[in-house]
């Protein structure tokens, strides 16, 4: 039973439904002691309407409700690409922007319509991401990372996924769609939030 005991504490459920997303989680935290798995993988799993007001408000959602279905340690992330010419949009809706029938590359077709005229100046944007840590006694840790970028005139790169091959990070005059999955760990929102718990994950 002890045994058991220690496999469960040293289990971490990432709580996603997005294999995409949930792969990207996986891969920056593969190098720790804990035993990684997806909330995917979890027959029957689901996950809240992400109602909150703030990126804060639907991680917490999202992990209070793995930890809860699986009695493990869970983690979730909540992000969104805010445009400044837009005023922020999509922002915490930018996985359903312009409603459920469009895929990324509707999305990311319709943002770029949206911005159709706008100069290179004002296509400022940036990711932002959040992510809940919740654990066992139902202590709740979040931190956040983000990236400044620039939105391109069209998509460009077959890396990544969302909003990546329209999101151009100037340091490198590529969008996140071109970037290799290591060069985008490194530079990108995801992988700056991860940093930031990693930390929290040592004990």
């Amino acid at each position: 039973m002890a045994l058991l005991d220690r496999a469960i504490a040293r289990r971490l459920v990432v709580a996603t439904l997005n294999r995409a997303k949930g792969r990207e989680l996986v891969e920056l935290l593969g190098d720790l002691a804990w035993d990684v798995t997806l909330l995917a993988d979890v027959p029957g799993a689901t996950l809240p309407e992400e109602t909150g007001a703030t990126y804060r408000e639907n991680a917490l959602l999202k992990a209070r409700a793995a930890a809860r279905a699986t009695g493990a340690r869970a983690l979730a992330d909540d992000s969104g690409l805010e445009v400044d010419a837009l005023g922020g949009e999509p922002g915490l809706h930018s996985a359903r922007f312009g409603g459920p029938g469009l895929d990324d590359a509707g999305r990311y077709t319709l943002l770029l319509e949206r911005l159709r005229g706008v100069p290179p100046a004002r296509r400022t944007a940036r990711f932002r991401c959040v992510i809940a840590l919740v654990d066992l006694a139902g202590r709740e840790q979040v931190v956040e990372g983000t990236v400044e970028g620039v939105i391109g005139e069209a998509p460009r790169g077959r890396g990544g996924f969302g909003y990546d091959p329209v999101f151009l990070y100037p340091p490198l005059g590529r969008t996140f769609g071109e970037l290799t999955p290591a060069e985008k760990h490194r530079v990108d929102h995801r992988g700056a939030a991860v940093r930031a718990v990693r930390p929290l994950l040592t004990v």
